[in-house]
């Protein structure tokens, strides 16, 4: 009898399908290509909205400008934290169980994903809600910037909570290496908010125009269709791993934490980087300056969807193959997608250093405005490939369970930025003496995050096993 018992409450290995096959022994290119493609289509057209904003609120002049530039370091953070770290700590346990055959591991862990995110939504959304005027002060608003980060900040932050859970199931889908779902949901999405953020900021016939608010009430419309359209995939079954009720278990949500909390650290250093360089550049230099460096900054942010567009498919691979034991070719994933996805931002960032006009000129005709934002492209474009390389080797990182050189890259290259950029705005007088800084910053973050994947530091096995314990059934 006791035998017995012990049989039926063993986790289920279930044989794996074609899809995890391919990526436990397929050619490591090919397989990292065509799982990217959808998810880089996904997260472009992702950071196409925030573009879509921006473009229609600089027509309300450089005060909106300024006010959205202050509030898209909190908003982008929480689409890094819930979508690139909570939902990368998501996607890992939820590969490295279907990598192992422990599909029914798998199906608990998406609950678990759903409930984590729910709450951290909510965490998130209270204090921004609560506390915004002290925060945008603090970054340096204040008049007709202030109201205009407020009433962007407001309804966007009301509806976090539909935008972490939204997020919760994507990454749970990606995770059993389905990219494409995901990416064709939020291409409907951005096809909805073309024609309704301008409706809504301006007004037409009998809707009234909100003006920045509007933006941000288009936003939460398209977190809410993509929520419904995540959960029908996962509800209708047409997902691996499934949603089902059961009771929930601490070892389930420790397997997510374990790579998402600490991820989310590293989400949250590059944000307060990018925050504190905006008041930095706002306190020396005015309003202008923020605007400037603020539209600059976002070509920026738009390089991180760019690769998680690889970094999605590395997750899932490297943490597939993480569950097998093929730990030397988790490793070999992880410095082939740094490398490519190097070679895309430097592209980026060298045609924005040598064109910088033909970006900023999209949003605004401010000379102050587009000095600031050129001097910014022009000193730290080039250094955009590193940024890029350093990236995608965090999200390798996630699907290994292994995250803390990135936490510590993401530390060195804080203290970088804001230390170094201080010292040589003050010693220059110029602004491009902070942006100095924030180039030298990514140096170290890429040199330590190559260190430490290339010389296996970073993946042992012993590490792995501290960092993200084996999935339980």
């Amino acid at each position: 009898m006791s035998s017995s018992a012990a049989t039926a409450s063993a986790p289920k290995h279930v044989p794996l399908d074609a899809r995890t096959q391919a990526m436990l022994h397929g050619p490591i290119v090919p397989t990292l290509l065509r799982m990217a493609w959808p998810t880089m289509i996904i997260m472009l057209a992702q950071a196409s909205t925030g573009l879509i904003e921006t473009w229609f609120i600089a027509h309300l002049g450089t005060a909106a400008l300024a006010g959205m530039a202050l509030v898209f370091p909190p908003v982008m953070l929480m689409q890094m934290i819930s979508g690139g770290a909570m939902g990368g700590g998501i996607s890992s346990a939820i590969a490295r169980a279907i990598g192992a055959g422990r599909r029914d591991t798998a199906d608990a862990l998406v609950l678990h994903a759903v409930v984590i995110n729910g709450l951290l939504g909510l965490v998130f959304a209270i204090p921004m809600l609560a506390f915004g005027p002290s925060i945008y002060r603090a970054m340096g608003a204040e008049g007709a910037t202030l109201e205009a980060a407020l009433a962007y900040s407001n309804v966007v932050f009301a509806g976090n909570v539909v935008l972490w859970i939204m997020n919760a199931l994507a990454s749970a889908i990606r995770g059993t290496g389905n990219m494409l779902f995901p990416a064709l949901v939020t291409c409907a999405g951005v096809a909805l908010l073309f024609p309704l953020s301008p409706l809504l900021i301006f007004g037409l016939g009998p809707v009234p125009a909100l003006g920045v608010a509007g933006a941000g009430v288009a936003v939460v419309i398209f977190y809410v269709v993509g929520l419904a359209a995540m959960a029908w995939h996962i509800l209708s079954g047409r997902n691996l791993a499934r949603l089902r009720l059961a009771p929930l278990r601490w070892p389930l949500f420790a397997d997510i934490l374990a790579v998402g909390a600490v991820a989310s650290i590293t989400s949250i250093q590059t944000n307060l980087t990018i925050a504190c360089a905006t008041a930095l550049a706002g306190a020396w230099a005015g309003t202008a300056a923020v605007a400037g460096y603020g539209t600059g900054a976002r070509l920026e942010y738009l390089l991180i969807p760019l690769v998680f567009g690889l970094g999605a498919p590395m997750v899932a691979l490297v943490g597939t193959n993480m569950g097998a034991g093929q730990v030397e070719r988790a490793r070999r994933i992880a410095l082939t997608g740094g490398l490519l996805a190097c070679a895309l931002t430097e592209l980026v960032g060298l045609a924005a250093a040598l064109f910088p006009e033909a970006w900023l000129g999209l949003f605004s005709d401010d000379p102050a405005l587009i000095g600031a934002g050129s001097a910014y492209l022009r000193i730290v474009g080039p250094f955009y490939g590193l940024f890029g390389l350093g990236m995608a080797l965090y999200f390798a990182s996630q699907g290994a369970g292994r995250l803390g050189w990135p936490l510590i890259a993401g530390t060195v290259r804080m203290a970088v930025a804001i230390g170094a950029g201080w010292l040589l705005l003050n010693a220059t007088g110029d602004l491009r003496g902070l942006f100095a800084g924030l180039s030298l910053a990514l140096v170290f973050y890429a040199a330590i995050m190559t260190w430490a994947v290339a010389s296996g530091t970073w993946a042992r096995p012993s590490s792995f096993r501290r960092a993200a314990p084996p999935l339980r059934a």
